[in-house]
């Protein structure tokens, strides 16, 4: 077999060298530099333009028969939400997440319900690379996955690997994690972009020749997206993301790729002594329980995936003791904070230029869904003329630089969870369609701030 030699190059300027430097040579860019694979040199050797005849014909589209895909649920309803009901057989997914955010913690679990979980006891074959089966076992117990069927091995070698899945047959197979499993067969080090691609497509291989569903754990970047090459996330038939803050007990699971189900899914999970525990009514989670209402407060409905999520944005405001105020967000875009604060300046006619402005998000949660946009503005106009909005009001919009509250999609969901929780008054941009009606709501309708404002 031929080996493949270790190259790096620039991600920015596509500069390229035989040694890793932190600082790019040729534009100057810091941590631009990765590991590439240069293939050997194949002068002289050219492809055939003569085909040869298929195995397999191709068929009109009319012509395939549609087949139901069979799932088999891992145990975890929170999981088979984002998977899109189960695991398919040959499915191979891949979950990324920061180090310590619980990912190791959920897959042990859900390996656990899923060997107890059937009819009848199914094989699970959990491979650790960074952890040694005792430490697994410890954490197994703390957790209670302690199912007889559920196989913990600890293994970097891949055909080591490869001999356990010959040897057990798992119905099931989890490796933690793909960057540590290296193949004797190719140069590189483990974790590098030649190894993580090659033992990725042995791997995937392997699952969907004996339809096993097959889970990767695999590292991230500091931007939370995975690490090593973006062949890697083509290779896989799911990409799931585990995000979460170490302040906070929450944890969201994502879905950003999904071919046998819907890509925009989230679950919820929280963090306790005795591992991970599915919520399955995040909301309760992002908002603060009192019974009046307090100056700085207003409810958001954000959309994440296809959930309705309440969340609760809370402002303040006090004098600043300098020249420059300060804008500090905790859960929001710094950029966009900003630019909503001096559009509620102008639309409140209230002086924010001289004081601290603070916002911040109940339970940490992460806000990027512009829908909460006005309850951002309403919650910095209350807190600045210290005037409590009322306790059972939602405020969904996009707020523009105009001070006009545009359209945000999924408005039917996120109505329909302000219902379902028992607010009494919702503000909506103009002209946004959904339903009549909602019990017990009464929908107010906006064209812009002033008028939002007004309403409340």
């Amino acid at each position: 077999m031929a080996k493949v030699r270790a190259s790096f190059k620039c991600t920015e300027c596509g500069w390229s060298g035989a040694k890793w430097v932190g600082r790019c040579p040729e534009c100057q860019a810091w941590s631009s530099v990765v590991e590439a694979t240069v293939a050997p040199s194949s002068a002289g050797l050219k492809s055939s333009t003569t085909g040869v005849t298929p195995a397999s014909p191709a068929r009109s589209v009319n012509n395939i028969p549609q087949r139901e895909v069979e799932r088999a649920s891992t145990g975890l309803s929170e999981l088979d939400r984002v998977l899109g009901g189960g695991l398919v057989a040959g499915q191979c997914v891949l979950l990324a997440g920061e180090p310590g955010v619980g990912k190791s913690t959920l897959l042990l679990a859900a390996a656990n319900e899923f060997a107890s979980g059937g009819k009848k006891p199914r094989t699970v074959l959990y491979i650790s690379g960074e952890e040694s089966a005792e430490q697994i076992g410890i954490r197994a117990r703390r957790i209670g996955a302690t199912s007889d069927t559920l196989l913990i091995a600890d293994e970097t070698d891949l055909a080591v690997l490869l001999g356990h899945v010959e040897e057990v047959d798992p119905d099931l197979l989890i490796v933690d994690s793909v960057q540590t499993i290296a193949s004797s067969e190719l140069d590189g080090r483990a974790g590098g972009v030649a190894q993580v691609h090659e033992v990725t497509q042995v791997l995937t291989r392997a699952a969907k020749g004996r339809r096993m569903p097959l889970l990767l754990i695999g590292q991230s970047t500091r931007d939370n997206s995975v690490a090593g090459p973006r062949s890697l996330e083509h290779l896989v038939d799911t990409v799931l993301t585990f995000e979460g803050d170490r302040g906070t007990p929450l944890r969201l699971l994502r879905a950003s790729k999904n071919r046998y189900g819907p890509a925009d899914e989230v679950a919820c999970f929280e963090q306790s002594d005795d591992g991970l525990r599915e919520v399955t009514d995040p909301s309760s989670l992002f908002r603060s329980h009192r019974d009046q209402a307090i100056a700085g407060t207003c409810i958001a409905i954000t959309l994440e995936g296809r959930r309705a999520l309440l969340v609760e944005v809370q402002a303040l405001t006090t004098t600043s003791p300098g020249n420059n105020p300060m804008r500090r967000t905790t859960g929001f875009d710094n950029t966009r904070a900003a630019m909503l604060i001096a559009v509620t300046e102008r639309a409140s006619r209230v002086k924010l230029w001289d004081k601290d402005v603070y916002l911040a998000t109940v339970a940490g949660a992460k806000v990027s869904d512009t829908g909460a946009d006005l309850a951002m503005c309403l919650a910095v106009a209350s807190a600045a003329r210290d005037s409590a909005l009322p306790i059972d009001l939602a405020a969904i919009g996009e707020v523009a630089l105009s001070g006009d509250v545009r359209p945000v999609p999924g408005m039917n969901q996120r109505l329909a969870e302000a219902a379902r929780l028992g607010f009494t008054t919702a503000l909506v941009p103009r002209g946004t369609s959904f339903k009549s009606t909602y019990p017990g709501l009464r929908i107010i309708e906006v064209s812009n701030l002033n008028e939002a404002l007004s309403a409340v």
